[in-house]
């Protein structure tokens, strides 16, 4: 906050010193308001435009410089309470100068003209000010008493706070609430990996060396203290890690009310604290001192790794991270709380992470659980060890919890440990099987993937109702292929339409698939689509190798399969709705007949079982992306009503013209013959229609009649396969369909390399070959999963080639004629492929965010996203 006299050099400093929108000028915003900053009568609403873009700027965490006279102890408490509000540390800069100077400065201004008697009663304002700015709750001040003073400022020192450790990487290893638990402490420490040597004692090491292989560094949530039986021995270790650099810590409620007792206040020595000063009684009073001034040096939070990863004793809300108030560290200490009551007698906590929508990982501590759980991207990993729970170490990045059971119980809770937050104290079995798997995740028996047992876990039970909010209106969504993908309000609300009547359990819906381009259209006379193009398309940007697979005439599915129902309701949240799904690319469930759809997916799974599928990819789940036959089986209606219309009613008319013209003919009638041949030329393009979609319809009476090529496994626990070339998809699905050969049909496909002619001659005959016998045609792929062109571009996932027969279906059973050839051959392709590849982001986007267990209205969001816009006009035939 710039505080001086008009004429004082203050919106000079602040030009020279600061970036351009860094500065928010009160004059300027007059200018905007009245198109001239000299007009006094706009001040009102000059400054409620000055407050708002300070307010938005502070929001977004933007350094900001509050360009205005200042010199009013009213107009500088409402900047002050602004910056309160939005958590930050308000610093002044005092333009003290000599009136002097600033009257001859303002007798040569000619953008203004300020009298001698607001200047003097500015000055007067300023001088009284300067007596309580320390009180008003600056952080720092900064006060020029000269010109000199001014011009020797040769820069702005910018300060991080001191909770930015943004450029720590890790990796970390995050413990809980420790509470004077000092051989389970080491027990933890040593089941990490790190090494704890004695060493001499300087005074600040306390005989620890501690170190580790991989040079990780661990993180205390604070509460080191209380309840336990050795409290200075877990204060001698952390003190000594984190002065040897390989650990930070951050307090805890129980640490600043020690901290506060050993400064002499007073406190109530309840919850833990007596015994802790009982044990401090046999420790020399530097020690008690040293421990004092160590306490009160911890930081509230820290954020860490680019912003990616904050930790804080009690949690911390998005809006107060990476900022500095009295309110942050309140919160960092003590969490908030309803204002209410327990049956135990126990502030009732406000549950933030239930409401959390921030970026960054959170991981806390502070409310005893009996299990830690991911909630909404935050994580608390207070297991009780006081209690009789246990120890938790959350490793990060991996994200793999590290416990070790406690000892004994030092202290009974008040409340019982397993009906503290764990979001399901009126559920006597999810309790139950939490506090099982806790126990078997620390011996080792099972994790939390392992399906060998069933509970709903808070996330699940959290996801249980989306927020219209998060999908509807105009949004933009951020995918890590395609930066930002804006979803325009009316696609959205067609997507709402068709999501909220027609689609499966939302949960299940993990990925949707891409739309997919033809080829460049042909320059052959002949031919809609060839090779050729296909070829081009990716040789030209650079791709050496592509792969070419059939293209099976069905309709597109994407299957969910878990090994059991218990590895779906703990996985994907979903209870009583069996261990998978198929679905359409629009979200629908692919079957009608739940018979048939059991049956079928017992023989998937069957076959992934026989095919040791589960073990091969450590995981009990599955997401493919399949092609299910017959076409007819999902296309009835469209085949009823477009295509067999079409076809039946073209020959009938056309068989009756015939006759009618053959009898024109014999008679002799002057061009009946010629209009005969004209005839029989479209019964033979009806004919040909007809037996082009007939290939494709079966019936479907049975799970025996259906047909199912797979062509991706896109994700397993833990993995998302776009890291695997279409080679080893195409390997590994092979053995699948090898396991049950009367449902699954393994899809030809030939490797290519783009600067073999050879190999290009071979694929384009076995093309030819595919099409001339009532195939489809073929997928182009580039051989990588995820390519990209010369520019740097993601390319296109696949480019159809479809053959001349199968494309009668599509427009018309005449399109292979002159006119109609020339004509569709100037198709633009641009839109359509646009399209493509923003869907193959996003459903690329869904799939990781999934496997990294974020919530599902995270994944929502870009599944919900590709159906939006295939809302998008486009020609329905490409």
């Amino acid at each position: 906050m710039l505080v001086g006299v008009s004429g004082s050099g203050k919106s000079s400093f602040a030009k020279k010193h600061f970036a351009k929108y860094e500065i928010v000028s009160s004059d300027t915003c007059r200018g905007i308001v009245s198109n001239n900053e000299n007009d006094q009568t706009s001040s009102g609403d000059a400054f409620e435009l000055f407050h708002f873009i300070l307010s938005m700027r502070l929001k977004n965490g933007l350094l900001t410089v509050a360009d205005a006279t200042n010199v009013q102890a009213d107009a500088r408490k409402k900047l002050l309470d602004i910056a309160r509000s939005f958590h930050v540390l308000p610093v002044a800069i005092v333009f003290d100068m000599p009136q002097k100077l600033c009257e001859s400065r303002n007798e040569t201004r000619t953008d203004r003209s300020v009298s001698v008697h607001v200047l003097r009663r500015q000055m007067h304002d300023l001088k009284r000010s300067l007596r309580n700015l320390k009180k008003e709750g600056f952080k720092k001040i900064h006060v020029f008493k000269s010109e000199d003073e001014v011009d020797a400022v040769t820069a702005i020192v910018r300060e991080k706070l001191y909770n930015d450790k943004t450029e720590l990487h890790g990796p970390f290893d995050i413990i809980g609430d420790v509470h004077g638990c000092y051989e389970e402490l080491v027990a933890l420490l040593q089941k990490l990996h790190y090494a704890i040597e004695p060493t001499a004692d300087d005074g600040t090491n306390f005989g620890f060396k501690v170190s580790h292989p991989e040079n990780r560094t661990v993180i205390f949530l604070g509460d080191l203290v209380d309840r336990g039986p050795a409290s200075p021995a877990v204060l001698k270790l952390v003190m000594s890690m984190v002065r040897g650099g390989t650990a930070l810590c951050v307090p805890g409620n129980h640490d600043i009310k020690l901290q506060k007792k050993l400064s002499g206040k007073a406190v109530q020595e309840k919850y833990g604290l007596a015994e802790t000063l009982e044990q401090l009684t046999g420790e020399s009073d530097t020690f008690k001192s040293d421990v004092k001034e160590f306490l009160y040096g911890l930081i509230s939070h820290y954020v860490l790794d680019s912003g990616k990863l904050v930790v804080a004793h009690a949690g911390i809300k998005e809006e107060m991270q990476g900022r500095g108030s009295g309110a942050v560290r309140s919160f960092c200490l003590y969490g908030e709380t309803t204002g209410e009551t327990d049956e135990f007698g126990l502030p009732v906590r406000y549950n933030w992470a239930s409401e959390y929508r921030g970026r960054a990982k959170v991981v806390y501590g502070h409310t005893p659980v009996p299990s830690p759980q991911w909630l909404n991207n935050t994580i608390d990993i207070d297991t009780g060890c006081a209690f009789g729970g246990s120890l938790t170490a959350l490793r990060y990045p991996e994200e793999e919890l590290v416990s070790v059971k406690a000892q004994k119980t030092y202290c009974k809770p008040v409340k019982p440990l397993e009906a503290i937050g764990s979001g399901t104290a009126n559920t006597s079995e999810n309790e139950k099987a939490e506090r099982e798997n806790a126990i078997a995740s620390e011996t080792g028996a099972a994790d939390a993937t392992s399906g060998n047992y069933a509970f709903m876990a808070l996330q699940h039970l959290d996801d249980d109702v989306l927020d219209i909010e998060d999908v509807t209106g105009r949004r933009i969504v951020q995918t890590r292929l395609k930066n930002n993908i804006l979803i325009r309000e009316e696609n959205s609300i067609a997507a709402l339409e068709a999501m909220s009547r027609f689609a499966v359990n939302p949960k299940w819906l993990i990925y949707l698939p891409p739309t997919m381009s033809p080829s460049e259209t042909s320059t052959l006379d002949d031919f809609l689509e060839y090779p050729v193009e296909a070829f081009a398309y990716y040789k030209n940007r650079g791709i050496r190798t592509i792969v070419c697979e059939e293209k099976h005439m069905g309709s597109r599915a994407v299957l969910i399969i878990c090994r059991d129902e218990r590895t779906a309701e703990n996985r994907f949240g979903i209870a009583g709705e069996g261990f998978g799904i198929c679905y359409t690319r629009t979200g629908r469930n692919f079957f009608n007949d739940k018979e048939i759809e059991k049956a079928f997916l017992e023989k998937v799974r069957n076959a992934l079982t026989r095919s040791v599928f589960w073990e091969k990819h450590d995981t009990d789940w599955v997401c493919l992306d399949a092609e299910l036959m017959p076409w007819s089986a999902k296309a009835q209606s469209l085949i009823h009503d477009q295509y067999a219309a079409t076809g039946s009613a073209a020959l009938n008319a056309l068989s009756e013209a015939e006759e009618v013209l053959r009898l024109t003919a014999l008679r002799g009638i002057e061009g009946s013959q010629n209009l005969l041949h004209t005839f029989l030329e479209k019964k033979k393009s009806a004919e040909q229609f007809v037996s082009a979609y007939r290939a494709y319809c079966w019936e479907v009476a049975s799970v025996d009649d259906y047909k199912l090529a797979p062509f991706h496994i896109l994700a397993t626990e833990g993995s998302v396969h776009t890291d695997k070339n279409h080679q080893w998809h195409m390997e590994h699905i092979a053995e699948i369909c090898r396991a049950d050969t009367t449902l699954f049909k393994m899809t030809p496909y030939k490797i290519v390399h783009l600067e073999d002619e050879a190999e290009i001659n071979d694929a384009t005959i076995w093309w030819r070959d595919l099409t001339g016998k009532g195939g489809e045609g073929m997928v182009v792929k580039p051989y990588d999963f995820i390519a990209y062109g010369k520019d740097g571009g993601i390319l296109q996932p696949a480019v159809k080639c479809r053959g001349r027969e199968y494309l009668r279906i599509i427009y018309g059973p005449e399109y292979c004629e002159e006119g109609n050839l020339s004509r569709l051959k100037k198709r633009g392709l641009a839109k359509k492929r646009a399209l493509a590849v923003q869907e193959f982001a996003l459903g690329i986007e869904a799939l990781e965010r999934f496997v990294k267990k974020e919530p599902l209205r995270r994944i929502h969001e870009s599944v919900f996203a590709v159906l939006a816009t295939e809302s998008e006009p486009t020609d329905p035939r490409l």
